[in-house]
C-alpha cells in the first residue's frame, strides 16, 4: 500500500448523485453490532439471492413483528412500491 494518498480532487458523497442517494436513504438509521444464529442470517441471504438486501428484510421483519410496519408514516421503500405494483399489475 501506498504511505499517502491524494485526496485533494476528490468530491465529497453529497456530490455523486448516487452517493448522495445513499447517504439520504440512511438517515434514519443507526449502526450497530449485533449476533444472530447462523442459521437465521443464512435464512434471511437466501431470502434476497435473486437481489436485495437481507439487512433490510430483517429490518422489515423486526418492523412487522414490533408494530411499526405498514404506518402511514413509514418510508416507502422499493421492496414495498414494487410489491404494491405488481398487486396493482394482477387487480387490472
Amino acid at each position: 500500500m501506498r504511505d499517502h494518498y491524494d485526496f485533494s480532487n476528490a468530491k465529497r458523497a453529497r456530490e455523486l448523485p448516487a452517493l448522495a442517494r445513499i447517504q439520504k436513504e440512511n438517515e434514519s438509521k443507526e449502526r450497530i453490532t449485533i449476533r444472530l444464529d447462523a442459521d437465521v442470517l443464512a435464512w434471511f441471504r437466501d431470502q434476497v439471492k435473486g437481489g436485495g438486501n437481507y439487512q433490510t428484510l430483517i429490518n422489515e421483519a423486526l418492523k412487522a413483528h414490533i408494530g411499526l410496519a405498514g404506518r402511514e408514516d413509514a418510508p416507502l421503500t422499493v421492496r414495498k412500491l414494487r410489491e404494491v405494483l405488481r398487486q396493482e399489475l394482477r387487480a387490472s
